[in-house]
């Protein structure tokens, strides 16, 4: 085992989504331990916010990835909702490595997207209807993040097998 991935799904979408699916499948062949949390329950609490219990989101991501930092290195990796609340918990622990998919860089009251100095690669569609693509230009240009824009809009529907192959990119390069 080189490490254990963290995949976390996109706000109103589920761990069996099939972005999450394809890196789950490329964790597993590159030798990584792989778990798709589920927060569609956390989602569906429209009476905390619009985008459901982003809080909760992050704590429950927070206390998951708090027991495989224990175990050895940890990829966090995320669609949307997820790739925000990946990246807000590599802040806090160990990080080998961050894959954002279609990154919002703000989350209203919450602190704007940020990460730690790792490895980070993105995937984010020039067509994208709520991320302005320029906006992900400019902070993936600040951390010097590998990205890839590719023709498509927010869900990245046309580009699964795309964000598969470049996570696997991604977990290529990571020390074995």
């Amino acid at each position: 085992m080189r490490g254990h991935c963290i995949l976390s799904h996109g706000f109103e979408s589920g761990p069996d989504a099939t972005k999450v699916t394809a890196l789950a499948e490329t964790a597993e062949r590159f030798g990584w331990t792989h778990e798709r949390p589920d927060y569609t329950d956390l989602d569906a609490k429209r009476e905390v916010s619009a985008l459901g219990d982003v809080v909760a989101r992050l704590a429950r991501l927070r206390a998951l990835a708090q027991a495989a930092v224990a175990r050895g290195p940890l990829v966090l990796a995320g669609s949307s909702l997820g790739a925000y609340i990946s990246a807000r918990i590599s802040l806090e622990l160990p990080t080998q490595a961050l894959f954002l998919m279609a990154p919002p860089l703000t989350m209203g009251p919450l602190p704007p997207l940020d990460a730690p100095q790792v490895p980070i690669s993105i995937l984010h569609g020039w067509d994208d209807e709520l991320i302005p693509a320029s906006a992900v230009v400019d902070w993936a240009h600040a951390r010097r993040a590998r990205l890839l824009l590719v023709d498509d809009t927010h869900r990245l529907a046309a580009n699964v097998r795309t964000s598969a192959d470049v996570f696997a990119a991604l977990l290529a390069e990571l020390p074995a």
